[in-house]
């Protein structure tokens, strides 16, 4: 993959910058500190992933950001800022992910985890592979076995969307279809990778990567709505202030 970082923060830039290279394969093919640069960088060439601060000269980041979504081929877009208060009109905007500051280096790992997994499929052609691409799924996905009209399918923990309890199962719910568990959402939770799931509600267990929009709800509360999805995952009361820490929010 190939990205840019918009940043006019010299610090932020360069921390952000090593955080990519420890823990991606992503290429940094340059750096910006204004947006109007930016755009006339993006009319010449192509790049796969933009980093993009919002407080930024000339063009800040969200009329930025509104005007790659027109392009033809766009690049994943990365918002790294300082204000949470633009996060609802940043997915909106179809943005990959909302990164506060100060970085968070464990979220930093996971958003670039997910970000070279969706780019790796959305970009494979079908019947190739690629070593590199194999060796750093399996290293980085664990496979979980997901049971069906008694047959066990082996599947991506990556493909598990959330989990909810239902009396003594746990009903586990992929893009393709809904799983019943003969176990506690807890066992089936321990099973799970815990950078990656997070146990939002006492019958509920969500994939943080596949979370699309945090809706506020009553109490003070969240609904969580999923990429591909019309299901929608409560937070619980007693969950709200550590969800909010995990999400920076």
């Amino acid at each position: 993959m190939r990205a840019i970082i918009v940043e006019d923060e010299i610090l932020a830039r360069e921390e952000l910058e090593y955080l990519i290279t420890k823990h991606s394969h992503i290429e940094i093919v340059d750096r910006f500190e204004d947006g109007l640069d930016v755009l006339k960088f993006l009319q010449e060439k192509e790049v796969d992933a933009i980093f993009l601060d919002i407080n930024i000269p000339s063009l800040d980041g969200m009329l930025l950001a509104t005007n790659i979504s027109k392009f033809a081929r766009k690049p994943y877009v990365v918002f790294t800022t300082a204000y949470k208060e633009h996060a609802a009109q940043a997915f909106e905007l179809e943005a990959f992910d909302y990164i506060l500051k100060p970085y968070d280096e464990k979220r930093i790992a996971a958003m670039l985890r997910k970000l070279e997994t969706t780019f790796d499929r959305e970009h494979q052609k079908p019947g190739q592979s690629s070593n590199a691409v194999e060796s750093r799924q399996r290293s980085e996905e664990k496979r979980i076995n997901l049971l069906k009209n008694d047959k066990y399918i082996v599947t991506s923990s990556d493909d598990i969307y959330y989990a909810e309890a239902q009396e003594k199962v746990t009903n586990v719910f992929t893009k393709s279809g809904m799983y019943k568990m003969p176990m506690s959402i807890s066992d089936f939770h321990a099973l799970l990778p815990q950078d990656r799931f997070y146990r939002c509600h006492r019958s509920y267990t969500v994939n943080l990567s596949q979370i699309h929009e945090i809706v506020p709800w009553f109490n003070n509360t969240y609904l969580l709505r999923l990429r591909d999805m019309d299901a929608k995952v409560p937070v619980s009361r007693s969950k709200v202030k550590e969800f909010r820490q995990l999400m920076h929010i």
